[in-house]
């Protein structure tokens, strides 16, 4: 009898990356001072509208994104939080949304500024295909436009 094999993580993999002139700590704030966070998270046209929020390891981040007339329940779950270098979480719909996706964010110095890339694990091909047909690494990149507008740059 066959097996399937699993998909590889490549295939169920998307990955956002963007340099930025301010440095590693400040980009790190950027992503874990509950006060910024939901300022500039999500794509262009969209605000977060937080519900809870305790960015540590354990802790998560449910909010609302709201935009062109539509609500997306969200949930960060962190699991590693190792200052200015990386963040990993979970990211889901607020369990409502079957398995979460696993992100991984890392910051690199770089010319005295910080390189970040993004890495987002689906838990299907089928989850990240339908993700870049919603243009997921455009409106992902607009994300980190927001964030570069919200280091000043």
């Amino acid at each position: 009898m066959g097996r399937t094999a699993a998909a590889a993580p490549d295939d169920r993999t998307l990955v956002l990356s963007r340099h930025f002139a301010a440095p590693p700590e400040r980009v790190w704030a950027a992503w874990t001072d509950p006060a910024v966070l939901p300022r500039w998270f999500g794509p262009e046209g969209f605000h977060c509208v937080t519900h809870e929020i305790d960015i540590r390891v354990g802790g998560q981040w449910i909010f609302d994104m709201i935009g062109h007339g539509m609500t997306f329940p969200n949930r960060h779950r962190y699991l590693e939080l190792t200052p200015h270098s990386r963040i990993h979480f979970l990211m889901d719909g607020n369990g409502d949304s079957g398995e979460p996706k696993d992100v991984t964010v890392t910051l690199t110095p770089r010319d005295g500024g910080t390189d970040l890339r993004q890495v987002m694990v689906f838990p299907s091909v089928a989850e990240k295909e339908e993700a870049e047909s919603y243009h997921a690494v455009e409106l992902g990149q607009t994300t980190l436009a927001k964030l570069a507008a919200a280091l000043g740059e």
